[in-house]
């Protein structure tokens, strides 16, 4: 393991981009999300520590964002449909007061890459998708220390962030790898020989593959421990999800996939674990709320006092763990399979995923048919071919290649059933 790569995130190094007293400058990437509007939460109550000069969401939320700027009296304003900027202005000079200067307003789909190349201390990205790939590629090539909660682009544009990422300037914010951020601290990464990354099993746990043929929407929308936006929930429900963590792990840490393993815990306390050449384990563990991993984000090296819950141990409880089902819940070895191609196979991945799970929510497809679809789009597309080096432009053409084909296999599917 000495000989490995140095790993993205390593809770050892401080990467500090503006030093100096007073708050953070902080900004915000999808701040009307569950992200966002959990980390803006944090930053209200802990105005000390930081403060938000910008805020970036895609626009369907007009008036929440401008309650959000008006709040945070920020320098800058952006989103990503430039057809709600009359909405949004008018919104914002309905909160400001009059004489009161109304914020800077970017809009268009570069409005968030913008917006992390800003002059601020910590981009915080929470925006979902793959589209959260340029911002945080912005992020880092302007120097900011980057709060990672957007996994995805990670996962389609690895090797592109990691050329880009300096020593210690990645915090990750997902809980799954902000636990693992924590557990690291305790060692060297020569005494590391496991990550454990840990699972509620979503709202179909125990199910078998049979069981999961009927599911609905609102079924798959039930998560039992977690509240979170529908693509997420519904990624937790394929455990999806959780491949794209183990991909995600694989790149922050460097360990071989071989030696992340995934184990179902339904109550959602134990975030993740790390095993010890010396047999020891070290857990994280707090209560499921997302506050946590965002003030270990914006934070970081230090902790934000009453940041989030904590266990009354003066009441019992019970903590579960079980193996994970496979032949349920094919989509984390699929996931490993993915990340052992590397190149664009990953972008391929998620891409398909994110058309499917937009195709099982408006009735185009069945719960098993999202996995069953992305499986075959990655089988099609094979072991890429991008040499030693990938380009922004390589991920896109993989991506688009792999949303068309998804849309073409779900049409089929659609067109059989109605047939049968």
């Amino acid at each position: 393991m000495t000989d490995a790569p140095a790993p993205l995130a390593d809770p050892h190094l401080v990467y500090d981009p503006v030093a100096g007293d007073g708050p953070k400058d902080v900004v915000i990437l999808g701040s009307t999300g569950s992200i966002g509007t959990q980390a803006i939460d944090l930053v209200l109550r802990n105005p000390d520590r930081f403060r938000v000069t910008a805020l970036s969401a895609n626009g369907g939320r007009v008036a929440l964002l401008a309650e959000q700027a008006h709040r945070l009296r920020v320098r800058t304003v952006a989103v990503a449909r430039e057809d709600v900027v009359p909405e949004l202005r008018e919104a914002l000079s309905a909160r400001y007061g009059a004489g009161e200067p109304l914020p800077e307003v970017l809009a268009g789909p570069d409005a968030a890459t913008r917006v992390a190349a800003s002059d601020c201390h910590t981009v915080l990205n929470g925006i979902t998708g793959s589209i959260g790939l340029a911002p945080t590629l912005a992020a880092l090539e302007a120097g900011r220390t980057l709060a990672l909660a957007n996994k995805e682009s990670l996962i389609v544009g690895g090797p592109l962030v990691k050329a880009l990422a300096k020593p210690g300037q990645i915090i990750p914010v997902d809980s799954e790898h902000a636990a693992l951020f924590q557990a690291l601290a305790a060692g060297t990464r020569a005494d590391v020989r496991k990550l454990v990354v840990t699972a509620s099993g979503g709202p179909f746990r125990g199910r078998t593959r049979q069981e999961l043929a009927a599911v609905t929407v609102e079924d798959a929308l039930a998560h039992p421990t977690w509240a979170m936006g529908p693509v997420i929930t519904i990624n937790s429900a394929t455990l999806v999800n959780k491949g794209l963590e183990v991909i995600e792990a694989h790149l922050l840490y460097d360990i071989p996939f071989d030696r992340i393993e995934v184990v179902v815990h339904p109550q959602s306390y134990v975030h993740s674990m790390v095993e010890f050449t010396d047999g020891s384990t070290l857990a994280q563990a707090t209560p499921p709320d997302m506050r946590g991993p965002i003030a270990i984000g914006l934070g970081w090296p230090e902790r934000v006092p009453d940041a989030a819950p904590v266990f009354d141990w003066s009441k019992a409880s019970t903590w579960e763990f079980f193996p994970l089902d496979d032949e349920a819940f094919p989509a984390v070895n699929l996931a490993r399979h993915v990340g052992e191609l590397a190149g664009t196979a990953p972008a391929v991945f998620n891409a398909a995923n994110e058309e499917c799970v937009e195709a099982f929510r408006t009735g185009a497809l069945p719960f098993l048919g999202i996995i069953d679809t992305v499986t075959r789009v990655v089988e099609e597309h094979g072991t890429p071919d991008t040499g030693t080096s990938l380009t922004v432009p390589d991920v896109l053409e993989a991506e688009n290649w792999a949303r068309a084909r998804a849309r073409e296999l779900t049409a089929r599917t659609a067109s059989a059933e109605a047939r049968a």
